[in-house]
């Protein structure tokens, strides 16, 4: 017979192994189900300085491992494989994967977010070596130097804002002649002295010059090509939540994030949303592991009856 697991968690990131450490240290059968390796996004940041409790920093890969081993360590289960496809109203929840199929009472989704990337020639090759995605987890490798901030949203304006405050220079680049930001942001990044904008400008391309990076750009007005030299590039044009395997199932607000309140309780009963997938204001390792440990008190509640 197939063993039915008390919570099945898809993803194995900070948020999904913070649920499982909570859910077998209170004596629940977990399975962790993770697509490549612990960590998620957080396995490929080379430096993670913002994560409580290492006083030296630590790399995200490794993070990731100390996360999976210390669930590990009280029987939390993990199985790499790629979730193919879920029924979360059934009972129990049926999860398959390419390693077979799980069954869960309760099942937290951790699945996580992605960059959405500029998708321009060099980019991959400079991923992590000078083109970054989160400005508080690598903003500090650039310290008194010139970095560009790429995106005209909320995002980017909060990222140029915190650059601006480690960098020497900062220039925004954006491919319109406004900013479609909040304006209290807007207006307190144009009061600093060490942003620029580029404005009605595209990145067609990256390439290396000299330890350095070469943006390409072209202007969406005149198509007038030019080229400049900075530091590093921060791409700050949103994120893509990976919720494609519960569309259809569980309700995803406009821009595709999974809508649980702080209790990470979805409109199902017994299925969480924890992480970066989850519509919130801040995501960082930080508030994906406090998800974790709340989907973990919630789903007792719920196999206890009081949910």
């Amino acid at each position: 017979m197939a063993t039915i697991y008390d919570m099945a968690v898809i993803g194995g990131g900070p948020g999904g192994y913070s649920a499982a450490l909570y859910a077998v240290r209170a004596g629940l059968r977990v399975v962790v189900l993770e697509k490549l390796c612990p960590g998620g996004q957080m396995a490929l940041t080379s430096q993670v300085d913002n994560y409580p409790g290492f006083d030296q920093g630590i790399d995200g890969f490794t993070l990731g491992e100390n996360m999976r081993r210390g669930a590990e360590r009280f029987g939390a289960e993990t199985v790499l494989a790629e979730v193919l496809r879920c029924d979360l109203t059934a009972v129990p929840k049926r999860i398959e994967t390419s390693g077979g199929t799980f069954f869960a009472k309760t099942l937290v989704y951790a699945a996580g977010a992605v960059p959405r990337e500029l998708g321009v020639p060099g980019e991959a090759a400079f991923a992590a070596k000078g083109v970054h995605y989160c400005a508080s987890c690598d903003g500090m490798f650039y310290k008194g130097k010139d970095v560009m901030v790429v995106g005209g949203g909320n995002s980017a304006v909060e990222d140029a804002l915190v650059l601006s405050r480690i960098a020497d220079r900062v220039t925004l680049i954006h491919r319109r002649d406004t900013l479609r930001a909040e304006k209290i942001s807007v207006k307190a990044l144009e009061s600093q002295k060490n942003v620029d904008f580029c404005w009605n400008s595209n990145v067609t391309a990256l390439r290396s010059m000299e330890n350095r990076v070469a943006v390409a750009l072209q202007n969406g007005i005149t198509g007038e090509e030019t080229e400049r030299i900075t530091d590093g590039v921060f791409v700050s044009i949103g994120r893509k939540p990976a919720t494609e395997l519960v569309k259809g199932q569980l309700m995803l607000d406009p821009a595709g994030y999974l809508p649980a309140d702080e209790s990470t309780r979805t409109q199902i009963p017994g299925v969480f949303a924890v992480g970066d997938v989850r519509t919130k204001a801040v995501r960082q390792i930080v508030t994906a592991a406090a998800d974790g440990a709340a989907a973990a008190h919630f789903a007792q509640e719920y196999l206890a009856g009081k949910d």
